[in-house]
This record gives structure tokens, sequence and C-alpha cells, in this order.
């Protein structure tokens, strides 16, 4: 299954794209920006550690390669939550450098929350990200995300102390987007 949105496409993760992976995620200012599953230096056994986790879960697809022109540029992901959360999907994103500040991260955001919104059972999507960490958070705001919160002091990153904050859309705030699927 692949989606198709204003010239990006997410497609499910394969195991040949581990060393493409590997090469976008060593990369110490995405890491720096990450939770800490994502290691730094990040080898080419950490993707393929990685994509075996993922892919035999990976169905229906909640887990995306973001690609530009049929190149991989990125990672984003929609988690399911669980128990009182369980209408809730937490939604994850990274992009190569090289792409930063092209509208990409945006553009991927709003595919991945039409096709959550769409094909799950779910009433909110929400997202966390670190505080200074400006162009995810403006990636997620002009995706249709509302900021809902600070968390003050509540992370550890390279030890140092750091906020988050917390950014969210209803299913009756998201405006549906004209994604194409094609499975």
């Amino acid at each position: 299954m692949e989606i198709f949105f204003e010239g990006i496409v997410l497609r499910p993760w394969t195991i040949s794209d581990a060393s493409q992976l590997a090469l976008i995620a060593d990369n110490k200012k995405i890491a720096d920006n990450l939770r800490d599953g994502l290691p730094f230096p990040y080898s080419l056994k950490d993707a393929l550690d990685w994509l075996n986790l993922i892919l035999p879960e990976n169905h229906p697809p909640r887990f995306f390669a973001i690609t530009v022109d049929k190149q991989l540029v990125g990672s984003i992901a929609i988690v399911s939550k669980t128990d009182i959360y369980r209408k809730n999907f937490e939604i994850g994103f990274f992009l190569s450098e090289n792409f930063w500040g092209k509208g990409i991260a945006t553009k991927a955001i709003k595919a991945a929350t039409s096709y959550a919104f769409r094909d799950f059972d779910i009433i909110r999507v929400y997202a966390e990200s670190f505080s200074d960490n400006t162009g995810s958070r403006r990636a997620l705001e002009k995706a249709g995300f509302r900021h809902e919160a600070t968390l003050q002091r509540n992370i550890i990153k390279n030890e140092i102390i750091k906020d988050s904050c917390i950014y969210s859309v209803l299913r009756e705030d998201f405006k549906s987007l004209p994604i194409e699927v094609k499975v």
C-alpha cells in the first residue's frame, strides 16, 4: 500500500531500505531531536534491527518510508495506543537533513493523519516534540495540529533536561485531504 499526496509518497518499509535508512539516520542533528531509541551513531545493524522489529507487525501499515521522486528521504509512523488511550495514535517522524525546510514533513504529517482518520477507529492523533525543535513544531502546526501543552522539564536528552510540547488534532477538526491510496 502506498499513500500519494502532493508530490510525496508514504510507503511501507522494506528490508532493502536498510542501507539508505542507516545513511539518513546517522546524523547527530536528527538523533538530538528524537527519543533515545534512535541511537547515534546509527549503523546498518541498527537499521536492520529496527526493520526486523517493525516489519512483521506492519499490517495494516503504520510505519512508512517518506519518498520524493522515489528517493527515500525520511520516516513517519502512526502508533496506536492502548488501554484508556486506545482511540489515540501518536505520530512521529524525521527527515534527512538535506530535505529540511521544504514542506515535506508537513505533507507527510497531513498524509499520515488523513490515512489514520480514514482507516482506523480513532478520535485523536498527537505528537510530542522537544520544545526547542522549532522545525518539527512548525511542521505540526502547518499540518493542522494544535499546541496543547508544554510539559516543563519532563525529558532528558544528552544529559540535558528539557521541555517538550504536545500537539494534537481531533477527527472533527481535521480537514480530510485528497490522499490517493494504492494497494
